[in-house]
């Protein structure tokens, strides 16, 4: 194959990596960005691993490309893709492309302030604010999110058994609040809960089955979610998000805030209308919303949205050439 030259858009959301891929962006078959995303994972994965693995990516490396939407109504669509795969949704990702799409000049809004944009997961309402050429937020109302498991027993070699909840934001999040064997993300470092996560989410996975209720497509157990105290007393809580095989978010997560919102308003501690200011390892925050109540199949759910900023760092032209031998990229793990 010859030399394949991606021409790309560099930024961080909140200190998480974003690269947005304005050329190079691959051909895919479908109507949905659903049925995209279906394409890319089979025929074209080797373009993630190009773009986000070593050496041109590392383990924190998240992206993605825009499309043309399916609705004509609607301003664009979003195809995802980090070190853990191509998901279905990305909050951080989304607050960083589009940030730097509409800065760059590569997104035009049909109605300037407001999107509407078509990801694997649904679609996205989403307002920005724009000030002497710079996006200083980006608010979006993310799909429906859920309480899907509640109280499930998984054994730690580190630990000792925990128990987890299991909530969808976009994607599926294994929540480990403190509990007796756990005091908090506050009393480990982030080597600790890495090398704790892996086999927790493997050991979810094999006992536990978790599919969306409308889209078999979202399934499996992709991320776990930490917490323990919050270090600005502004804060409402705090998180550290394990993705990939050796990531935790710099970010606080977009999907992952919608997920403890729903797994909040399960358990009765958040309504509509109610913010959540979610911390990230790093101390940086969204600030999340509950904004409606609906149903997903049987369950109960609720439209969540997450405000944040991104920054942009710079412009990256990568090129992908077979006669390299780390042309698809690796991982040392």
């Amino acid at each position: 194959m010859p030399r394949i030259e991606f021409r790309c858009i560099d930024g961080h959301t909140c200190g998480s990596p974003v690269r947005l891929v304005v050329e190079g962006t691959p051909d895919l078959v479908g109507r949905t960005m659903a049925d995209k995303r279906q394409h890319f994972i089979k025929e074209f994965d080797w373009i993630r691993k190009g773009l986000m693995f070593e050496p041109r990516g590392h383990d924190l490396m998240s992206g993605g490309f825009l499309f043309a939407p399916a609705d004509s109504k609607n301003d664009l669509g979003i195809l995802f893709m980090e070190t853990s795969g191509c998901l279905p949704m990305c909050g951080h990702g989304t607050i960083g492309m589009i940030t730097l799409g509409i800065q760059e000049g590569v997104i035009i809004p049909k109605i300037p302030g407001h999107l509407t944009v078509e990801v694997p997961a649904g679609i996205l309402n989403i307002e920005y604010e724009e000030k002497d050429g710079k996006v200083t937020f980006v608010k979006i109302t993310n799909v429906a999110s859920f309480l899907h498991s509640e109280g499930l027993k998984v054994q730690s070699d580190a630990l000792g058994e925990l128990t987890i909840d299991v909530a969808y934001g976009g994607n599926f999040y294994g929540i480990i609040d403190p509990q007796k064997n756990f005091s908090g993300i506050q009393d480990l470092t982030a080597s600790q809960l890495i090398s704790m996560s892996g086999p927790i989410r493997k050991a979810m996975n094999n006992n536990f089955d978790f599919v969306h209720p409308e889209d078999p497509r979202i399934n499996g157990l992709s991320h776990i979610m930490w917490t323990g105290d919050t270090i600005s007393a502004e804060a409402t809580a705090r998180n550290a998000v394990f993705y990939g095989e050796k990531a935790i978010d710099r970010s606080p997560c977009g999907t992952g805030t919608s997920a403890r919102m729903a797994q909040w308003a399960a358990k009765g501690k958040m309504k509509v209308g109610d913010e959540f200011i979610h911390e990230s390892f790093i101390g940086s925050t969204f600030v999340g919303k509950v904004e409606a109540t609906e149903k997903v199949g049987e369950l109960d759910a609720i439209i969540p949205s997450i405000k944040g900023w991104a920054k942009l760092t710079g412009y990256n032209t990568i090129f992908i050439d077979d006669d390299d031998p780390y042309a698809h990229g690796f991982q040392v793990i």
